[in-house]
């Protein structure tokens, strides 16, 4: 293990803190630098050298000439098919894709080829190549992204750039002269389908000149929100044919597998049309990396109640129970979790207790958590602890996380960036490409989901080339347990494959209605939208939805096809959120998600305020709310049923059968749980009565015959718990394979299943039509299943535990589990598929 550096020192644990797992140092990398590319024009070469870069990185530069290249290739073609009268086509032209780390310059590798287009467009329009004033669309998935990109851009200080931001904040008298003059528009994927392509006549100057588009951080385009997002670039690219341009499309994304292909599906294109450039020439300090595993609780003296050596020796200065951010007086020590199972402090407690300590140390540090409401808790956490140890640094820890207002966003981020907040509790926020550098340490409370997602969050220290440390504390939860136990799995391997599934017809249907509203669909354009179309818009025809005519398909109604879609939602119809002293909408919540987030009793979160559910009125579509300062938050608890619709391809392993389909999946939301914020204590269970939901969805499943778990040594007795042991541990490890949260995945186990007529493990995507995630299991089913054991065998528990084989959306109460009999019987199903060569 390498010596911790004086960071590690900071966090006052001891020599050698038996929570870490291992510690990894990410070594020091030199910058590599290229001579600005000769096509640059002078003047945005000079902007950037005024802002302190003498020379680009070598990345930089090939990304830039590639898309530099591609667009003169695009430009000349669809000059030449003008000229000769013919249509401007969607289906041809070069894009490119940027995959490197955080602060490898990406921004630069696409600002530079997309100003000089802008400038020679302005300055030399009797060029043949710049005939006419170019224009360029930037697409971030979140609004501050957007904002920090626009002052970096007007920090540059180029005469001809007219950059705006377009999104649902701009004002309307804004938005006619932005469509009439603006040359750089920045906007997110929502705008673009719901504002700009249904009105794609009224920017026919803007999209007639459009020569570049910028997809930033695609690597987020992951899931359903990834599959909306595919089929809206599908539609842009449509419409900016039409209008006689052919974009050159730049993806700027975190380090992931295979960019090439990713952002070729992304865009609907081949892959060969996409180069991909992931070599990162930037330079970066060194980085001590920890993974650090809380201990199980009933493995700690009753009296240590703080981790870290504060001088309280005692959970002294807890904020009292009516605060909004206070957890229970109880810091979860020494309790156990459901069925007598052992616990470990929360990631969030260990997490607030290091910055804390660094935070005191003077060292200024970022810490990552998930939810808006782990983030304002960890810091309050944090301003508490310091109220005792050090008041004078207490105001210089804050929380940062979507839902403030755009200007209590952009103060922050410049307290951040300056360093008056020496301290700052985040969402993944911050990982979005935000220019916040000089940071000395970084804090992950719980794995964030990705491997690039955690080398990003990290990656936000050293910045500016000063040595680091990074923490990953590791959550109870078995994809947790089996990352801080197998490093390998994090540093030395690639980062996972992005999935979504643009064919599902959940998602296709009503983005072919949006387009057949923006212009007829042809016949010939039906591959754009991929090889599932034709079925679907049969569908859309029957049920009255379109209407088939010998030149396409076309939109008959009066109303907005835009208002089809709710790109980052999963389907269904949405609910409003009322409050009940004042009447008012707080906001919306799709119909999936009702039962489990909004049932009565609930604690529902919203723009960083609780609310407790007072009513569910799903006929009315509303749910009645009330604000509230629970100390505690809910978690909903379901019992399934699965039904096989369709098989659509099968694998032998052995006797073991492994499947991939259609199923309809019924669950009923049984109850829910009250747990500690802090701690994730259990405090109270409380049953609950609502209808069942259906969902037709895709799923993967195996069906394991008696004779294997015989010869696996699985006892009858401990069948029904082994299968549901293994169904919950493989539903917490498939996210280490494909892009998903096991929020976004379900599950059931059973003996003796009704369609299969044998005992069967199923694992389904939690979305209509599915999301992909199912399909990506079955494809590296070995891989997912060898994890899976691993994560049961890492986690020292006895018998089961959260960390292992324990689900907290289980509606038997976790009950039967077999550990052992899970081990047994995975290894049992992986013996038989040794020979399979699908793995």
């Amino acid at each position: 293990m390498p010596e911790p550096n004086h960071l590690l020192r900071a966090l006052h644990r001891g020599e050698d803190p038996p929570e870490i797992v291992h510690a990894r140092v990410l070594p020091e990398r030199e910058a590599v630098v290229s001579p600005w590319p000769a096509w640059a024009h002078p003047s945005v070469v000079e902007a950037f050298q005024g802002l302190g870069v003498p020379e680009p990185y070598r990345h930089q530069v090939l990304a830039a000439d590639a898309a530099h290249s591609a667009q003169a290739e695009s430009l000349d073609d669809a000059i030449q098919c003008r000229s000769a009268g013919r249509a401007v086509s969607p289906a041809r032209g070069h894009h490119v894709i940027i995959a490197t780390g955080t602060a490898s310059g990406k921004s630069l590798a696409y600002q530079l080829p997309t100003l000089d287009a802008i400038v020679r467009g302005s300055t030399d329009p009797g060029s043949s190549l710049h005939s006419r004033e170019a224009t360029v669309l930037y697409l971030a998935p979140t609004k501050a992204l957007a904002a920090d990109q626009l002052s970096a851009l007007r920090a540059l200080g180029i005469p001809h750039l007219r950059a705006d931001t377009y999104d649902g904040d701009t004002e309307f008298a804004e938005r006619s002269w932005i469509r009439d003059h603006s040359n750089f528009v920045l906007c997110n994927p929502d705008m673009l389908h719901a504002g700009v392509l249904p009105n794609h006549e009224r920017w026919a100057r803007f999209l007639r000149q459009l020569r570049y588009v910028i997809v930033d951080e695609a690597h987020g385009y992951r899931g359903v929100f990834g599959a909306h997002v595919s089929m809206i670039l599908r539609r842009l690219r449509r419409i900016c044919a039409l209008h006689g341009s052919s974009p050159t499309f730049i993806g700027a994304s975190a380090t992931s597998a295979d960019p090439q292909h990713s952002f070729a599906k992304l865009l609907g294109v081949e892959a060969p049309r996409v180069s991909a450039y992931s070599q990162d020439d930037s330079p970066h300090g060194s980085v001590t990396v920890l993974l650090w595993e809380p201990l199980l609780e009933d493995s700690l003296p009753q009296d240590d109640l703080a981790a870290s050596t504060r001088g309280k020796g005692e959970a002294t200065g807890l904020p009292e129970p009516s605060s909004p951010t206070a957890p229970l007086p109880s810091r979860g020590f020494g309790g156990a979790g459901e069925n007598g199972a052992p616990r470990r402090r929360s990631a969030l407690s260990e997490a607030a207790g290091m910055l804390t300590d660094l935070v005191a140390e003077r060292i200024r540090t970022i810490a990552f958590i998930k939810s808006r409401r782990g983030a304002e808790t960890m810091a309050g956490q944090a301003q508490d602890y310091l109220q005792d140890i050090d008041p004078s640094v207490a105001h210089r820890v804050c929380a940062y996380r979507s839902g403030y207002l755009p200007e209590e966003r952009r103060e922050l981020e410049r307290q951040v960036r300056s360093g008056e907040m020496l301290g700052v509790a985040s969402t993944p926020a911050l990982e979005l490409g935000i220019d916040v550098a000089g940071l000395d340490a970084v804090l992950v409370a719980g794995w964030p989901g990705t491997r690039a997602s955690f080398f990003q969050q990290i990656g936000r220290a050293g910045r500016a080339g000063q040595e680091s440390l990074a923490v990953f504390v590791a959550s109870d939860d078995p994809l947790d347990t089996y990352l801080a136990h197998h490093p390998g799995d994090i540093f030395d391997t690639v980062v996972e494959s992005t999935v979504f599934d643009p064919g599902n017809p959940y998602v296709l249907a009503p983005h072919l209605c949006s387009a057949a509203a923006e212009r007829p669909i042809r016949p010939e354009e039906l591959g754009l939208f991929g090889p599932g179309t034709e079925a679907v818009l049969e569908t859309l025809v029957r049920d009255g939805y379109l209407r088939r005519r010998p030149t396409g398909w076309f939109w008959t109604h009066p109303e907005s096809a835009a208002d089809l879609v709710d790109i980052r939602s999963g389907g269904g119809h949405r609910l409003d959120i009322i409050e009940a002293e004042t009447g008012g909408i707080i906001g919306t919540m799709e119909s999936g998600q009702v039962h489990y987030q909004a049932h009565p009793g609930a604690i529902y979160v919203h723009q960083g305020k609780t609310w407790h559910v007072e009513e569910l009125d799903e006929e009315g579509r509303a749910v009645v709310v009330s604000r509230a300062h629970p100390n505690f938050y809910t978690q909903a608890r379901d019992v399934t049923e699965v039904s096989v619709l369709e098989i659509e391809s099968t694998r032998a392993w052995g006797p073991v059968t492994l499947h991939r389909g259609m199923v309809r999946v019924r669950t009923q939301v049984v109850s829910f749980q009250r747990k500690a914020v802090m701690s994730n204590e259990l405090i109270d269970e409380e049953p609950l009565d609502l209808e069942a939901q259906e969902l037709v969805t895709r799923a993967v499943w195996w069906t394991i015959p008696q004779e294997l778990m015989n010869s696996a040594g699985v006892a009858e007795p401990q069948v029904p718990g082994a299968l549901h042991a293994a169904e919950h541990a493989a539903i917490g490890l498939l996210p280490l394979m494909a892009t998903c949260d096991r929020w976004d995945i379900g599950g059931l186990s059973t003996a003796l299943h009704v369609d299969t007529e044998l005992p069967t493990i199923f694992v389904y995507d939690g979305y209509p039509g599915g999301a992909g995630f199912a399909e990506r299991g079955f494809d590296v089913a070995r891989s997912w299943l060898e994890a899976t054991v691993e994560a049961i065998l890492s986690c020292e528990c006895d018998h089961g535990c959260p960390s292992c084989v324990q689900s907290p959306k289980c509606g038997n109460k976790n009950n039967p589990l077999s550990k052992q009999g899970a081990i047994d019987l995975l290894r049992g199903m992986l013996r038989e598929a040794t020979a399979d060569p699908g793995n």
